[in-house]
């Protein structure tokens, strides 16, 4: 009996080296050219959505110390989330999210994947060229100084869009490989920095009570007192539980969705280990940390009770044509537009895996993925604006998945049993991790369920 025991150890010994060493043997396959710094770049920029405008309003619904507690959580949770895939994909040697699900559960688990990176991504791409096109008209015209619009071609937000389209997105989609756009990356993290800095400097010129130039357009913004002590309205709260708390979980729950974009980061880095890469991830969820909690800080301590869910729509009730402003408005335009490419090389990438899993490289196919995928998102954009909605519930539904259940329940299949038995600490934790998966997953339909049944739109945030 020992005797046999002793050849069953050994048959799963050799297993595991079998396991490790093809690994080491598929990843060394790749090549990877992407530096640290490009692919930190590019991950960042997959993580900064245009949530970032909501997460004020999200302060001044659950204060101050309640809001950095969530985020905090969120984020510990985002890096674990990562870790589980990449100690998932350093077992069986592959770097494919779709991959991993046919390895964990044969091709439903495949089809599962790559159908919601699909939709997560698709949704994604759509709500901002949906910003492009609603944004843009009304910054050029701010610009010009036009106060109505008497049917411009340059003015209608159907035609910017696909001339934004046609002239940024498609040439850097069309790239070969993610860690070309590092730099593109880079400049859009830059106009979020640039959108920072002005939500920082226009608290300090913001008096408080701020006057309304809706209200009154002939108002100076200076005879107001800034003393908070007289002003109960300017007294930030550190906790504050109300009817719209609730909703804004959800949206930071999914604050930090970068998942889709993990892996093929991780194909293209110089000198890859898993290592190397939970550095990339933890770096990169650092650094939108602290940006997101400083813009939600100072949106929140400029406008208080009166922040609206649109930051930069708050902005507009101070003064509509102030000139820095507006060159934020088309900061955040630049770095949602240079958000597109990236978030589409996932969804080509698990189209590919999906319908031409075994076919090379091949660059008609490469281009016609990718002009397909932009024309039906414009078509979305132009003639269907109400598919947000669709997709609100889309991205409650896959957002979870991607980043708690399948990396969860792909560790958990995944990892030998000899390696970590099922009721080994990690696995118990991935299991309570798919949990909680489960449990954002339902709160945020329930929310958006709510929503559309009262007519409001309270829970609409946004990656």
């Amino acid at each position: 009996m020992d005797s046999l025991n002793f050849v069953e150890k050994l048959v799963v010994n050799i297993q595991l080296y079998c396991l490790s060493h093809l690994g080491h043997c598929m990843m060394s396959c790749f090549e990877g050219k992407t530096s640290f710094g490009m692919s930190v770049f590019n991950l960042g920029n997959a993580i900064m959505g245009s949530g970032i405008l909501g997460l004020s309003y999200a302060m001044a619904n659950t204060g101050v110390v309640l809001f950095l507690v969530l985020l905090t959580v969120v984020a510990v949770l985002s890096s674990y989330s990562i870790h589980l895939l990449l100690k998932s994909s350093g077992i069986v040697g592959i770097r494919a999210y779709e991959q991993l699900g046919q390895r964990a559960f044969g091709t439903p688990g495949k089809m599962a994947a790559g159908i919601a990176i699909t939709l997560q991504n698709i949704g994604a791409m759509s709500s901002y060229l949906f910003i492009v096109k609603n944004e843009f008209p009304l910054v050029i015209q701010a610009f010009m100084g036009i106060t109505s619009s008497s049917g411009e071609w340059y003015l209608n937000g159907k035609y910017l869009v696909v001339l934004v389209s046609i002239s940024v997105i498609l040439p850097l989609a069309l790239m070969k490989q993610l860690g070309y756009l590092g730099y593109t990356s880079g400049f859009s993290l830059s106009c979020m920095v640039f959108f920072l800095i002005s939500v920082i400097y226009k608290k300090f010129q913001t008096p408080c009570p701020f006057t309304d130039f809706t209200l009154n357009s002939t108002a100076v913004l200076t005879a107001v007192t800034n003393d908070t002590h007289y002003n109960p309205s300017c007294t930030p709260k550190m906790v504050n539980l109300n009817s719209q708390t609730a909703y804004t979980i959800p949206i930071l729950a999914f604050a930090f969705v970068c998942h889709p974009e993990v892996l093929p980061i991780y194909t293209e880095l110089k000198n890859p280990s898993k290592k190397r890469m939970q550095h990339v991830s933890n770096i990169s969820i650092v650094v939108m940390y602290t940006m997101y909690f400083l813009a939600a800080l100072f949106g929140y301590l400029t406008f208080y009770g009166e922040v609206e869910s649109e930051l930069l729509h708050t902005y507009s009730r101070l003064d509509p044509y102030d000139t820095l402003i507006l060159c934020v408005r088309l900061a955040v335009l630049t770095a949602v537009t240079l958000t597109v490419p990236i978030v589409l090389f996932p969804v080509r990438r698990a189209i590919q895996q999906l319908f031409f899993p075994n076919k090379t490289f091949y660059w008609p196919r490469h281009i016609a993925i990718a002009v397909t995928l932009l024309t039906l998102i414009n078509l979305l954009v132009i003639f269907a604006p109400n598919i947000l909605g669709i997709f609100g519930i889309i991205g409650a539904t896959s957002a979870p998945c991607l980043i708690f259940i399948f990396p969860a329940i792909f560790y958990i299949r995944i990892v030998p049993k000899e390696q970590e038995p099922m009721r080994s600490t990690p696995k118990i934790l991935a299991a309570c991790f798919a949990g909680i998966g489960f449990l954002f997953m339902i709160m945020s339909l329930s929310f958006i369920i709510i929503d559309w049944t009262s007519g409001s739109s309270k829970g609409n945030g946004g990656h």
